[in-house]
């Protein structure tokens, strides 16, 4: 397992940028390259986002992908690509740029697996919806946080607007619940199932590292407290 990654000085060429630059870059592309396309009709939001009931009708099982490059608006994406750059640029470094990327993806799938499987449970407390779309790359960001939560849990971060730095291993879960209950006591539309999801991969993930690499993830642990 890498435990950092550099790169060089002087200009750079696209294909040596970090991945977590590229994943940043592409969302904001195919964000735009999407809402372009849907507003001159030449898709539907059908198409990209990814909704239960299509999934589980056996339509558009694309959008597991295509939707985790939408999103719902210019705050929307603002808001995630911030969080991106900042948390998986860190990621980054420590896993290394295969790993990162491939457990990125696969962090923002079973987000969207999580948001599907879910939508079926009739209990308010997982808004169990299953006619709702989900866009945006939040479920995979999640997975990032899970994951350093397990790796480096005494990471001191900034919450929010809070003024005082928090331990990673509280941050994490607590922003977890606390988007959920701000979503529910305020109605708004927020993919809580995804991050829940995203979440519950980064800490698997993390659970293999710490068991196959000890030492390293020891040493990084220490590092980041």
């Amino acid at each position: 397992m890498a435990v950092a990654y550099t790169v060089s000085g002087g200009k750079s060429p696209f294909w040596t940028l970090s991945v977590n630059t590229i994943l940043v870059l592409l969302n904001v592309f195919l964000f735009f390259a999407f809402t372009l396309l849907i507003s001159f009709n030449v898709l539907s939001f059908d198409q990209i986002a990814i909704k239960p009931a299509s999934i589980l009708g056996g339509k558009y099982l694309w959008t597991f992908l295509t939707s985790m490059f939408m999103h719902a608006g210019l705050f929307h994406i603002f808001a995630n690509m911030l969080s991106l750059l900042f948390i998986g640029s860190l990621v980054e470094r420590i896993i290394g740029r295969r790993r990162y990327f491939w457990f990125y993806m696969l962090a923002g799938l079973l987000a969207g697996l999580f948001f599907v499987i879910l939508s079926k449970i009739p209990i308010s407390f997982f808004s169990g919806d299953f006619e709702t779309f989900a866009v945006g790359a939040s479920g995979a960001i999640f997975g990032l946080v899970g994951l350093l939560m397990m790796l480096t849990p005494n990471l001191p971060v900034y919450v929010m607007f809070i003024p005082i730095p928090i331990k990673m291993k509280y941050a994490a879960p607590g922003i977890l619940v606390v988007l959920w209950l701000v979503s529910i006591a305020g109605s708004i539309p927020v993919g809580n199932t995804a991050h829940f999801g995203g979440f519950l991969a980064g800490l698997a993930y993390g659970i293999y590292l710490k068991s196959k690499y000890k030492n390293k993830t020891k040493l990084i642990s220490r590092h980041f407290s």
